[in-house]
């Protein structure tokens, strides 16, 4: 019998502001807002015992924690981003981060991914093996 993959994806969003203080990053470097679309994605092989990958309101709850300290943050006086850049994908592993602090024991999953767009042509991506 094969295996069967499934995944759950619940979205939200934030809004930042941050600066990038290299000259590698040109313009980004001052001071500037951005609006991150965040994608969580849960997946197990198989359902549980209710016929689901997770309650999706229980999916929902946790990013919305996940993100609620970072909403209209400037994450230039955040401590979790201190001493380092707050790049897209800097946000996006400590989001992820969050949520596997987060799950429940014994909740089954396998993989967490978390994804940013912050426009139309760019995204950034994170996944956690969690077996």
């Amino acid at each position: 019998m094969s295996t069967r993959i499934f995944r759950l994806t619940v979205d939200d969003h934030i809004m930042i502001a941050h600066s990038l203080q290299s000259p590698f990053f040109g313009p980004a470097q001052g001071l500037h807002g951005a609006t991150l679309s965040i994608h969580a994605t849960f997946e197990r092989a198989g359902l549980d015992e209710h016929g689901v990958v997770m309650d999706i309101g229980e999916a929902t709850g946790l990013l919305d924690q996940a993100l609620a300290p970072l909403r209209y943050a400037n994450l230039d006086e955040r401590p979790e981003f201190e001493g380092t850049y707050s790049t897209t994908e800097k946000v996006i592993e400590h989001i992820a981060e969050t949520l596997t602090s987060q799950l429940p024991e014994g909740h089954g999953l396998r993989a967490l991914e978390v994804e940013a767009e912050e426009h139309p042509r760019a995204r950034a991506e994170v996944r956690v093996e969690l077996v």
